[in-house]
């Protein structure tokens, strides 16, 4: 089964492709349902395409799923040809007026028909084969059952399913609450995500829901047969029934998520691989367990199995923020290489000189004054990095700020978690060779390390929550 994952920007792009992914999905500005995730413009394209030739064989589809208007159309024909710069393998669209643009200037790239068609019968799907699409992005709607028939009744079609990931309490994510509330349309990719706003439950008359910064506006309630929805749904998260699924079907496995962090999804994809992986029996279930153990160490709310399985797991709600046993701290971006390393500590031992030369220089009363300060106050004292054999020097780009002191842990594709204890790191300031109390981010710093690390990989440190 093929693994697609999210990328809301360059650098998640270039880790869901390390971290595991067959393909990722990627928007464009003003053309994604996820307009606020960073998406792509400019002259990313050339990234892109140098992503693509890093990684041979790895797709990337365009999400282009919003529900255009004659405006949006002519925006998009007028930017045609930049479009045209990136390497897209298929659009995955919900808007049928798209699909002659997209064959006409596109020739080459597959049509994906989007969740947001909420697609879920072997009729629909058969007519969307005739149509030119040769994959649908099953609506979230659809049972195990279903997929098996519809996968029976047109085998010659692609489905794609969701694994994991938010879940809209809309009809597959069709939701008005975020326009009607905040003027923000959720179907041209502004959700404000209103369902997850703190309400209150009144009674005049009938049910009704208070949001809490709009009092006296009611919004009723309506019951259904044999059940109240309302609201935040679960996340859903399938890595324990993929061979369900796999029986059922599907050929291939989302993630949702392009908005949310790098960390999360070079974790999330990493898990998926490696249960797939096991599943496909590539590696052992021993093996892929560690891995898929650190899925639930990501921010999420309570997990659930979507429709898959019947409604009444999909239809209870939740509520309260997202959270996660760590934070991440950082990246390593590369290893440096022995003249690198060189460079650097040669700075440290002038800089150190230069500092010991300024304290000479001081008249003597200054000096005094300046070494009974130090005396009070340790922590002032200058530290600089000597060269040593059995440490490495990383390119190191802080995501947070992140003490020394604080226990790391580093993360890679195939390494599940790294320990890396106080003693046996530093950070340090890759212009003076100083050692550094901490780091903050997207400062410029390298990290100093026995740890034996890859490029790409993360740096986490445990949260530390208030209360």
């Amino acid at each position: 089964m093929e693994l697609v994952s999210p990328a809301g920007n360059v650098e998640k792009l270039s880790y869901a492709y390390a971290y595991g992914a067959n393909a990722a999905y990627i928007g464009l500005k003003r053309f994604s349902l996820r307009v606020k995730a960073d998406n792509f413009y400019d002259d990313e394209y050339k990234t892109v395409n140098n992503l693509k030739n890093q990684y041979p064989g790895k797709k990337l589809f365009c999400a282009l799923n919003i529900s255009f208007h004659n405006a949006d159309i002519d925006n998009f024909l007028s930017e045609i040809d930049y479009f045209k710069s990136y390497p897209f393998d298929a659009f995955i669209v919900q808007d049928i007026g798209m699909v002659r643009t997209i064959q006409k200037h596109f020739p080459n790239a597959s049509l994906h028909l989007s969740t947001q068609a909420n697609c879920i019968n072997r009729e629909a799907v058969k007519m969307y084969r005739d149509l030119g699409f040769c994959r649908v992005v099953l609506g979230r709607e659809a049972s195990l059952t279903e997929i098996a028939e519809i996968k029976d009744a047109v085998p010659d079609m692609e489905l794609e399913v969701f694994v994991h990931g938010a879940m809209c309490i809309a009809y597959s994510g069709r939701c008005l609450m975020s326009a009607y509330m905040n003027g923000r349309s959720a179907n041209a990719g502004f959700c404000s995500h209103s369902c997850r706003w703190d309400y209150s439950l009144v009674q005049s008359g009938s049910l009704a829901l208070e949001e809490q910064k709009r009092p006296g506006e009611y919004f009723p309630i309506f019951e259904g047969e044999n059940f109240t929805a309302l609201l935040s749904s679960k996340d859903l998260c399938m890595i324990d029934k993929l061979d369900d699924l796999k029986k059922a079907g599907a050929d291939s496995l989302k993630i949702e998520g392009r908005m949310k962090s790098l960390y999360y999804t070079a974790i999330v994809t990493r898990a998926y691989r490696k249960a797939i992986d096991s599943l496909e029996g590539r590696i052992s279930a021993a093996e892929a367990a560690p891995f898929i153990e650190d899925l639930y160490k990501t921010s999420h709310r309570a997990f659930g199995t979507g429709f898959y399985y019947g409604k009444e797991n999909a239809n209870e709600t939740v509520s309260g923020e997202t959270t996660s046993e760590y934070d991440m701290a950082g990246t390593i971006v590369k290893k440096l290489n022995a003249a690198e390393r060189e460079k650097i500590f040669c700075e440290a031992s002038r800089t150190a000189a230069e500092a010991e030369r300024s304290l000479d220089g001081m008249h003597p009363e200054a000096r005094k004054a300046r070494e009974k300060d130090l005396e009070l106050h340790p922590e002032k004292i200058p530290h600089f990095i000597e060269a040593d054999e059995k440490r490495h020097l990383y390119e190191y780009k802080p995501a947070n700020q992140t003490r020394s002191g604080t226990e790391l842990e580093a993360l890679s594709p195939d390494c599940a978690a790294l320990k890396i204890p106080p003693d046996t790191y530093c950070f340090v300031d890759p212009e003076t060779g100083k050692i550094l109390d901490a780091v903050h981010h997207n400062t410029p710093s390298l990290l100093f390390t026995s740890a034996d690390l890859q490029d790409g990989a993360i740096i986490r440190v445990r949260a530390q929550r208030e209360g």
